[in-house]
């Protein structure tokens, strides 16, 4: 995670020089501390996107085509066309929707925008989950967003959970997260956010750039049980910034999220 110190320095840069070195610091220090998996700086050196699948080889699934409402119809909205939704949190509820069938692997993606302003404690998430099959024992692959301060970035955090325990049993086999700040806005326009989980490896992306890769090394370490995908918005307080030291604020009330442009496979 980079020094806001650092960045700050380097705001007079302007245009792609700036976005460049952003990039080149981010990818530079988030280092994985696990020998299965590579860091972003080698993710970033093997080619970037050249090897991997691009969002814009596949076409995108109309909303009604390929997820339902899970939580909070009351808090989304569907684009007259159905390529995208808009779901928001406020006192009352959150909101989230759900693919219509599960998955084994595939590649899965979605445009966000992110709300600026105040959005301490705010979770806006686009992950994989069988936790509504095996409430006891699930598996996530999860791409989360956690709400900010005016003044300080978002924080993307990956996870990748193998048979979490819910109900308090506090047992996880594999439970890795990572956290890094993007090189650019996510509330100035849309970008675009990709899963890609083969029975080998799990590649996270944004713009096609992939940002994690982890690989099977073992199979009880490794997600392999079908999983439905998911977005969300919810209320994170306890956690989600400078843990749950800033809680979400209802006066800055709806923190909104949209999707569009979805992928499945």
């Amino acid at each position: 995670m980079y020094d806001c110190k650092r960045q700050n320095a380097i705001k007079p840069l302007t245009g792609q020089l700036h976005a460049l070195l952003v990039l080149a610091f981010v990818l530079l220090v988030s280092v994985s501390a696990y020998a299965d998996e590579f860091p972003v700086s080698e993710a970033a050196s093997r080619g970037h996107r050249g090897r991997y699948l691009r969002a814009s080889q596949f076409s995108p699934v109309q909303f009604n085509r390929g997820f339902r409402v899970l939580w909070g119809p009351q808090h989304q909205t569907v684009s007259n066309d159905q390529s995208g939704i808009t779901i928001w949190l406020d006192r009352n509820s959150g909101s989230g929707f759900k693919s219509l069938r599960p998955y084994k692997s595939g590649y899965f993606s979605a445009a966000i925008k992110l709300q600026a302003g105040y959005t301490a404690g705010v979770n806006t998430a686009f992950y994989l989950s069988n936790n509504e099959a095996h409430r006891d024992y699930h598996d996530e692959i999860d791409i989360e967003f956690l709400g900010t301060i005016p003044g300080r970035p978002y924080t993307l955090q990956t996870n990748i959970y193998v048979r979490a325990g819910n109900a308090g049993t506090g047992r996880i086999i594999t439970g890795r997260e990572q956290q890094i700040h993007l090189w650019f806005d996510p509330t100035k326009d849309f970008h675009r956010y990709s899963i890609l989980w083969t029975p080998f490896k799990i590649v996270f992306f944004v713009d096609d750039i992939p940002i994690r890769k982890y690989r099977r090394t073992n199979p009880y370490t490794f997600p392999a049980r079908p999983m439905w995908l998911y977005g969300s918005i919810w209320d994170a307080s306890s956690w989600a910034t400078d843990n749950g030291k800033y809680k979400v604020d209802y006066k800055y009330q709806p923190f909104v999220a949209m999707y569009r442009s979805f992928v499945l496979p």
